[in-house]
């Protein structure tokens, strides 16, 4: 008995599956980062928000990424190497380090510092997105991610007193 039940259903679990899958579109075709299968990354992708800059969250076909905007607008991968020491701007927002990529501006790349394994965030600004708003939309399911290190600033390296007597 059970097998004719299952038999009987099966049409309307493919139905269903066939519905749902049509009704979000193509999914993004992205290519996960080396390490994206670590479970760090498990954690921000279950995370990640449904909107960033009022984007809309999209399917993706790669483990560990994330997208937003038709077309779209942002991509994330997490598992990429932690960047080491650099002299590009690093930005801190509410506890996150960033360090910006702008070489091939108007599309800016943002890499987490000080956190393993690290998020990569592309950002194609000519849409109009604002990369500080995406970043902050982020920074709660990227908070996940253990913090290693930070950004540190000339004054920190070289020793120059950040108070005047």
């Amino acid at each position: 008995m059970s097998r004719r039940i299952f038999t009987a259903l099966a049409p309307v679990v493919v139905i269903s599956a066939l519905a749902l899958t049509g009704c979000s579109g193509p999914s993004v075709p992205m290519q996960p980062a080396e390490d994206a299968g670590a479970p760090e990354c498990a954690e921000v992708t279950v995370r990640l928000p449904d909107t960033v800059d009022d984007l809309e969250l999209r399917y993706t076909n790669a483990q560990a990424t994330g997208a937003w905007g038709n077309p779209a607008s942002v991509l994330l991968r997490c598992g990429v190497a932690t960047p080491p020491p650099t002299t590009d701007q690093c930005l801190s927002l509410d506890g996150i380090d960033w360090v910006e990529d702008d070489s091939e501006a108007p599309t800016y790349r943002y890499t987490t510092y000080g956190r393993t394994p690290a998020v990569e965030v592309v950002i194609d600004s000519s849409t109009g997105v604002s990369g500080l708003n995406t970043l902050m939309d982020l920074n709660e399911a990227v908070s996940y991610l253990p913090q290693s290190g930070a950004c540190v600033g000339a004054e920190d390296v070289l020793g120059i007193p950040t108070e005047t007597p």
